[in-house]
Order: C-alpha cells, then structure tokens, then sequence
C-alpha cells in the first residue's frame, strides 16, 4: 500500500485529490495539510511514502517544504500545481522533488505518477519537459570541470547516470544493461549519494549539464 500526505491550501482541491488518490487501488492517503509547514510535521508523524505538494502556499511554500521533507528523507514529493513558470520548475527540482506535474493532470496520470514516483521514478509533466529539453538545447555548452564525485562513479554506474540524463525509467535502464531492475534501483541510489544529489531528476540534469548525453 502507497502512502500519500496531499499538501495544498485550497480545501476544495485538497478534497479532490484526496478523493481521487483514495479510490485508487493500493494507495491510501495517509494525511492532509494546508501549508508547507503542516506538510512537514505531517510527514514526520506520519512516515508517508509519497507527499503531494503545492507549490504556491501560505507560510512555508512547497519548494521550502519540498527541501526540508528530501533533506531529512522523510517522503519522495511529487509537485502538482497550477504554474509551469521556469522558477517553480527548477526550483522544486532543485530542491529534490522527485517530480513535476500541473493540475491540469488527468486522474489516471495523477495516479500512475504517484505510483511511479513511490517506486523510486522521477515524472514530469510533458509540457515541463519540453521546457527543460529547450534550455538544455539552448544553453552553452558545458564547461570542461568534472562535477565532484563523478570520478568516483564505477563505470556501470556511470553508464546508469547517463541512462538517467536521457530521461529512462527503472525498468528501460535495466533492458538497456541487460541488469535487473532491483541491480539498477541499487546503482540509481549509489549515483545519488556519490553525488550528493536529492532525486534522480536532478541526477538527470547534473548529466545533462556535464554533457554526459548527446544533445
């Protein structure tokens, strides 16, 4: 059963989504809250598998929430919200959520994300997407310094960091190498700590920005 904490301000779309998640098989909405700081106090007690957060909330927002719930490991987050400007998408990306969607979202994607992103996957919207292909395409290309801890990487695991820069799942990644999903689950967590990173989407991005995968 998927544990699931669902963050957003608005009552009525907070019911919604509780309504949603509720009815669908194998996942149990554990707990509300109306604002990031609830979220996070929520969590702690908790222990959900997956919060569903906001982004623009009273108080404590989502990027700060999404920051403090990843930094103490508490839940993957999967940000859902009505704005696709480029600051909430790098921010929360940056801050480790593990995926970006816009409320927009039909009932059964919002569902096969969330069991994406408790199965250790990272989801994003298509429309966010394109907006990060178009700046990875755009932008100059990567200066010659190594990210740190890149060379720490075994050479399987550097091959699963490249898989993850072109945006494959678990299961494309294992095809691929020709490995069992749970052996690159295992080499997925690896590259995350060697690297410091929060989520495989910014494991993504960081092989993106080292020119790790052909544009």
């Amino acid at each position: 059963m998927i544990r699931v904490l669902v963050a957003d301000d608005h009552g009525a779309i907070r019911a919604g989504l509780v309504l949603i998640l509720g009815n669908a098989e194998g996942i149990e909405v554990v707990g509300e809250a109306a604002d990031g700081a609830a979220a996070v106090r929520q969590a702690r007690a908790l222990r959900p598998d997956v919060v569903l957060m906001d982004v623009r909330m009273p108080g404590m927002d989502g990027i700060a929430a999404t920051r403090e719930l990843v930094a103490e490991g508490l839940a993957d987050v999967l940000v859902l919200t009505t704005f696709d400007l480029d600051e909430y998408v790098y921010a929360a990306l940056r801050a480790g959520a593990a995926g970006f969607l816009l409320k927009s979202v039909d009932s059964s994607r919002l569902v096969e994300a969330v069991r994406l992103v408790a199965a250790g996957e990272g989801v994003l919207a298509p429309q966010i997407t394109r907006k990060l292909i178009t700046a990875f395409a755009s932008a100059e290309p990567p200066a010659a310094t190594r990210p740190p801890g890149l060379d720490d990487l075994t050479e399987r695991e550097h091959e699963v960091l490249v898989c993850l820069g072109e945006g494959l799942s678990n299961a494309q990644i294992a095809s691929r190498l020709f490995i069992g999903e749970t052996t690159v689950k295992t080499h997925v967590s690896r590259v995350l700590t060697k690297l410091a990173l929060r989520s495989r989407v910014q494991a993504a991005i960081l092989a993106q920005e080292a020119g790790l995968v052909e544009r």
